[in-house]
């Protein structure tokens, strides 16, 4: 067989072709896995709390289950930004990649908030108001997963459109609306012992919840070229910056989480506070 025939290598490419569709859906994977023993860790975490025998142990399992969700966001972006190298988009690519989102970032940071938020203040004190204060956490946190759901529905939809922009994400992302809620166990540990540190953590989740279905932009970073020279000063603050999470990883993330989800809604305020440059007069020939 004559090996120069570019038809005889057809089945070793088409072999290559859908290797490279699965490597995106692998990274999926590896963040439902991650959505999965978040729930597990969690879970784990409200049991020990349930039964008030070890709190260092239940908060071990909490912040296993926040870094969990910090995984699952490194490997959410990493999935889509090979998709998008490779050329290995697909419809069910981007189907699967949702329906691991609503698992990972929307029912498994809601568990997470609840359990760490609710659960010792509830188990605690047997008050009329820790009563309400459970039924509001049963609706804020079901308000997280359903807004959630939404922002990803409507995401789907948007990146259908030849004219989206994709320099900006329109309300803030569902997996940057989780690591807010993990970047916050991960920096405090503790479990939430006080009905008003409570009342705070149900108004940090609502506000979270209704950013990501709200108009506010917040940049998408899809611009960026990773195939494109970058000056070498980049790899020593890339370096620094990996460095900084492995080292104070608490504070660092915590710091990340807070910055981009403020960043939107405080764009949109300076943007109206800014004085708006006069139009341009218009010339009207002779």
């Amino acid at each position: 067989m004559d090996t120069s025939d570019p038809k005889a290598n057809l089945p070793r490419r088409a072999g290559i072709r859908r290797g490279i569709y699965i490597l995106p859906s692998i990274f999926t994977v590896g963040t439902l896995v991650c959505g999965y023993y978040a729930i597990l860790s969690t879970l784990k975490g409200s049991q020990l709390v349930s039964a008030g025998t070890d709190v260092a142990m239940s908060m071990m399992a909490f912040d296993a289950a926040a870094q969990a969700i910090g995984w699952a966001i490194l490997f959410d972006g990493l999935d889509g930004r090979i998709a998008r190298l490779t050329n290995s988009s697909s419809d069910f690519g981007r189907e699967f990649d949702s329906l691991a989102d609503v698992i990972t970032f929307g029912v498994a940071p809601a568990f997470l908030a609840y359990a760490w938020g609710i659960r010792m203040v509830e188990v605690s004190s047997a008050t009329q108001s820790i009563h309400h204060l459970r039924q509001a956490g049963w609706i804020i946190t079901f308000m997280f997963v359903i807004c959630g759901a939404a922002r990803l529905a409507r995401f789907n939809i948007d990146s259908t459109k030849l004219s989206g922009d994709r320099r900006h994400f329109i309300g803030l992302p569902i997996p940057a609306a989780a690591g807010v809620i993990a970047a916050i166990v991960h920096w405090a540990k503790m479990p939430v012992t006080e009905w008003t540190i409570a009342a705070v953590w149900l108004g940090i989740i609502g506000t979270v919840a209704l950013l990501m279905v709200s108009r506010v932009r917040y940049f998408s970073f899809k611009t960026i070229d990773l195939r494109r020279r970058r000056p070498y000063v980049m790899i020593i603050v890339i370096g620094a910056i990996v460095w900084a999470i492995w080292a104070f990883s608490e504070y660092v993330l915590l710091t990340l989480a807070l910055t981009y989800g403020l960043s939107g809604p405080l764009a949109r305020i300076l943007s109206r506070i800014r004085p708006q440059s006069p139009a341009p007069e218009e010339v009207h020939a002779s």
